[in-house]
């Protein structure tokens, strides 16, 4: 991984903004970081301007999915927050993934990620949903989908990366949540890898949260994982 600092997002999933900022303070050499829905409704512009002060990376986690003209203004509208990363569902459809391309491409260095299956689901919680797949042979219909219309970068569990590279090939970029280190508790995602074997597998990009934000110092626990990944 060319710069590791970078490839670690860090995932802000606090219930308020003093949180989060007290996070992003201690966290100096982290580049990345990644504010999901609940963050967003709560307290996005406030966390938003400061990242940007900051000159952090903005990855917006709002998995778009809707009719593909409103996920075109979607798109469009998340301009004013300039974020690096957005996310849509991938299962919107071909012309949903079209029509959220295209808007970004008015806003250069926007990449749009297609996010798969939820790392919080298993083959059991897909049949629940009418789908006679299992999460891999789902995670792989929906990259296929979404190359086939123009999506690079998709998001994944941990465990599908070496599937999708052996299938579609290298350049395909995979941002990965449900990471663990060894020294942490896995928590709510069922499909999970420690650090060192997502980016053994492939992984472009590690979503990392509750291990280093909840850690009594979050620099320590970001540094440590630096160097569980350099071994």
């Amino acid at each position: 991984m060319k710069d590791l600092h970078e490839k670690i997002i860090i995932a802000l999933d606090y219930d308020s903004y003093d949180e989060a900022k007290k996070c992003v303070d201690q966290l100096e050499d982290a580049v990345f970081f990644k504010v999901g829905l609940q963050a967003f409704l709560e307290f996005g512009q406030q966390v938003i301007d400061l990242l940007q002060s900051k000159n952090k990376k903005l990855f917006l986690d709002l998995k778009f999915k809707d009719i593909p003209n409103t996920v075109y203004g979607a798109v469009k509208s998340s301009f004013k927050y300039q974020p690096d990363f957005l996310t849509i569902h991938v299962s919107g459809g071909a012309e949903m993934i079209r029509k959220a391309l295209e808007a970004a491409g008015e806003r250069p260095g926007l990449t749009i990620l297609g996010v798969t299956v939820l790392t919080s689901l298993s083959d059991k919680d897909l049949a629940e949903t009418g789908i006679a797949l299992s999460t891999e042979d789902a995670v792989l219909k929906l990259c296929e989908l979404g190359l086939n219309n123009g999506l690079k970068s998709f998001v994944c569990s941990p465990q599908e990366i070496e599937p999708i590279k052996k299938r579609f090939g290298k350049d395909v970029v995979l941002v990965t949540p449900g990471i663990r280190p060894q020294w942490s508790v896995k928590g709510d995602q069922k499909r999970v890898f420690t650090p060192e074997m997502a980016v053994a597998a492939g992984s472009n990009y590690l979503v990392i949260g509750r291990p280093i934000t909840q850690h009594e110092n979050p620099s320590a626990a970001f540094n440590q994982i630096l160097q569980e990944i350099l071994k």
